[in-house]
């Protein structure tokens, strides 16, 4: 196991990310965020983390919310988050994320939460439930983040807005009480897929699509992943080429660059003179094989709870060291007295 005083090396800059526990996880996640995750180990110092109290913004049912956490934390070791080598941890179990919290929600204007677009997107879908917690959420994806002094966060287009505020809070404590935490920067990936639905080429692959069909788990067998690839949306042309109007093909183009790493000229090259069909057929194939030993590790790690259970503690514990740290120090320079 590395150890805890390894863990921020300083001649590697820290990266930090997180995922919520919220169920099936799709392609596009994989090859938009968690990939690169795992390639980033040997460059940085990775902190990853399951996000289980952002999760409870929304109501969730609790033995399917445990199953869901486990889950999650067994697919980033299947995708290849390697405990030797980053700092892995299930959210709850480290206190000092919710502690910090309180603190920079006192150090968060309400103007600014207010104009959170996920907070006003999330209230609309969940009006039955726009609690405290979903106005706050950035406050705590804050702490997440300035808890391990992170040099670095990769970002999506749906949380720039965020990391934003995570600066502004990081800056605005910095001028008040001296050196608090050191400001983050957005962290773009070299490679990376922006993975659409496969009915709807318009919008985001989503897990929360009505039609099973627009997006493909990560934990899909082989047989639906097929069945969906030869059911996604392309356009009368019949020519395997990237271009304007061409959405739902530029968008199988993209999945496989993303998973074989050939060009989109390449690409176009390959299926020249070929149909739809065989393009359809050789982008699932393709993405089966990619996604096939995940899942097999997946599976094996599922069998092995006592493993997973040690793996998590183990995390937690180094994760709450380096955090107390940051927490300590925060709570003296706002005037707490010493524990």
């Amino acid at each position: 196991m590395i150890e805890m005083e390894n863990v921020q090396q300083e001649s590697k800059k820290v990266i930090f990310s997180a995922i919520q526990p919220s169920g099936t996880l799709t392609l596009g996640n994989y090859l938009g965020a968690l990939k690169n995750w795992a390639a980033l180990q040997d460059e940085f110092n990775c902190i990853y983390s399951v996000a289980d109290l952002h999760a409870i913004t929304v109501r969730q049912e609790p033995a399917k919310f445990r199953k869901q956490i486990i889950e999650t934390f067994a697919l980033l070791l299947a995708i290849g988050i390697d405990p030797q080598k980053s700092l892995v941890f299930i959210q709850s179990q480290v206190s000092q994320h919710a502690e910090l919290a309180w603190i920079l929600n006192c150090n968060t204007q309400f103007g600014e939460l207010s104009r959170m677009t996920q907070f006003k997107d999330k209230s609309a879908r969940h009006a039955d439930n726009v609690n405290v917690g979903l106005f706050a959420y950035p406050s705590l994806m804050a702490a997440d983040i300035l808890l391990y002094q992170a040099d670095l966060v990769p970002v999506g287009a749906d949380q720039k807005q965020h990391l934003e505020l995570s600066r502004d809070i990081a800056i605005r404590m910095n001028n008040v009480y001296g050196n608090c935490f050191t400001v983050p920067e957005p962290y773009i990936p070299k490679i990376g897929a922006r993975v659409m639905s496969l009915q709807d080429p318009s919008k985001k692959m989503s897990k929360s699509d009505d039609n099973i069909n627009a997006y493909v788990a990560i934990l899909d067998k082989p047989e639906d992943i097929m069945r969906k690839f030869k059911r996604a949306v392309t356009d009368s042309e019949a020519c395997v080429k990237y271009g304007e109007g061409k959405d739902g093909i530029n968008n199988l183009m993209g999945i496989y660059s993303a998973v074989t790493g050939k060009s989109y000229d390449d690409i176009q090259a390959e299926f020249e003179g070929k149909g739809y069909g065989d393009f359809k057929t050789a982008v699932g194939e393709a993405v089966v094989e990619q996604l096939r030993p995940i899942r097999e590790r997946f599976d094996n790690l599922m069998k092995d709870k006592a493993y997973l259970e040690t793996i998590y503690h183990d995390g937690a514990a180094k994760a709450s060291y380096i955090a107390g740290k940051t927490l300590n120090k925060i709570q003296r320079k706002v005037g707490f007295l010493k524990r």
